[in-house]
């Protein structure tokens, strides 16, 4: 079985709701997954925009996600859970922020990807960002799974 990433939010290639945009509430989207190797002992998220001008944009980073855990609630960013790691996205902010595509672009995609990691625990400096863990996480992922939302302004 693969690992397989799902949101009660949105579906794949679908808008995300106004809700869940940095516009809207700014509300972390809820999500769930199955189907983790059996090795699995933690996992990570990022949250990227690939369509950003010049760069790939990134609006979440988390890891140190329990094994045990098949689920991140909705507004889990704002909730005192210990396990989570929040790193800081491209606004410089250590939680969630939703889309914000330039006013006039076209639809940006915005993907989530899970990693299934095979260590229990990610230690970065306090001041990395989500980039360089998730440049950490990908030399110890067991699976991957992903799901885009778009959104425009």
């Amino acid at each position: 079985m693969a690992l397989t990433l799902i949101s009660k939010a949105f579906a794949e290639d679908t808008p995300i709701p106004s809700k869940h945009v940095l516009e809207g509430e700014n509300v972390f989207p809820p999500l769930a997954w199955g189907g983790a190797p059996e090795r699995t002992q933690s996992f990570a998220l990022i949250v990227e925009d690939p369509d950003a001008p010049g760069r790939t944009f990134r609006h979440c980073g988390i890891a140190n996600i329990p094994a045990r855990w098949g689920a991140l609630v909705e507004n889990v960013d704002t909730m005192q859970e210990q396990a989570l790691r929040f790193y800081k996205n491209d606004f410089g902010n250590a939680r969630y922020d939703g889309p914000q595509p330039p006013s006039g672009d076209p639809p940006h995609r915005y993907v989530f990807r899970l990693a299934a990691l095979d260590v229990p625990r990610v230690t970065l400096p306090e001041a990395a960002g989500a980039e360089a863990m998730w440049r950490t996480v990908k030399k110890h992922i067991l699976a991957e799974a992903s799901l885009t939302g778009t959104y425009q302004a």
